[in-house]
């Protein structure tokens, strides 16, 4: 039986606990100076039954799976419902370092950020793993969607390449951070950064979600001004008529900066990012919503 509960310290708890893992050793951009590829993390939680959850499955589409529908296909013999689960999720902001050197670029990525897309997501993959882990050891399951077999990509009809679950909607869940007009998220950290997500049998408060709109922190969006992200962006993937276009993203991020990055840095990966940096929400919120 799931051991399911209310405890005042448990969300402090797991947050101590990413937090710790974030300072170790772990969190590294395997460089010879060995630096760190993360700062500080932020972590927020959402509760299961948020009806966020249920509005995003109907949004996407019908192969999106709430958090209770992912626990209970991972441990079928519990009886839980929703509002017994919380979805754990944190921020990982880049390094001031690693924005610093991809800033300077224009096309082709810096190899600090190269590094940080590589070895800090290996290092985010192991974040995942210690917190379900720690979990289990203190008598609570978890799963980390993205480490299951039921993460798989699909097709929706209204957004084309999707998932059946994202780590950025759950951050946003969890209030840490609305979308921009290229479809990052735009944290109290900014929007050059990585996000991670557990969902996990216990009860906690969830965070406060300081915005009404899905893209209230972002200027054009919440203003009307700004769209640098447009001309960041090498691969011409992003405009104000439409958004964010993923196909030319997927195109140029999987073919030319993956070429690039095996051929001057020596390691198998992709990135890219320049959406990201030298824009208002690289490091922060740039608008706070009115009203």
């Amino acid at each position: 039986m799931t051991k399911v509960a209310q405890m005042s310290d448990v969300g402090s708890w797991v947050r101590d606990r990413i937090e710790a893992f974030v300072a170790s050793g772990e969190n590294s951009l395997k460089n010879q100076e060995n630096d760190p590829a993360w700062g500080k993390p932020l972590v927020g939680f959402s509760r299961g039954d948020d009806p966020i959850y249920v509005w995003l499955k109907e949004d996407i589409g019908a192969f999106y799976l709430t958090p209770h529908e992912i626990f209970t296909k991972t441990f079928p013999t519990l009886n839980v419902t929703a509002d017994d689960l919380t979805v754990i999720s944190w921020v990982l902001p880049h390094a001031e370092q690693t924005k610093r050197d991809h800033r300077k670029e224009t096309a082709l990525p810096s190899e600090r950020w190269a590094r940080a897309r590589k070895y800090g997501e290996e290092f985010n993959a192991k974040l995942r793993k210690h917190i379900v882990d720690v979990l289990a050891a203190a008598g609570y399951e978890a799963v980390a969607p993205l480490d299951s077999p039921l993460w798989v990509q699909k097709i929706s009809e209204r957004y084309g390449l999707s998932s059946t679950w994202s780590e950025r909607h759950a951050a946003y869940a969890a209030g840490l951070g609305t979308f921009g007009l290229c479809d990052g998220l735009i944290t109290p950290v900014g929007k050059a950064m990585r996000v991670g997500s557990v969902i996990a049998g216990f009860r906690v408060s969830p965070s406060v979600r300081p915005y009404g709109d899905h893209h209230a922190y972002c200027l054009y969006f919440s203003k009307g001004i700004c769209g640098k992200c447009i001309d960041r962006c090498p691969a011409d993937a992003i405009s104000r008529e439409k958004g964010h276009d993923k196909e030319k993203c997927r195109v140029y991020v999987s073919g030319v900066t993956k070429e690039y990055v095996v051929s001057h840095f020596g390691f198998e990966s992709y990135a890219c990012g320049f959406c990201q940096v030298g824009v208002p929400c690289e490091s922060g919120i740039p608008v706070k919503e009115s009203g």
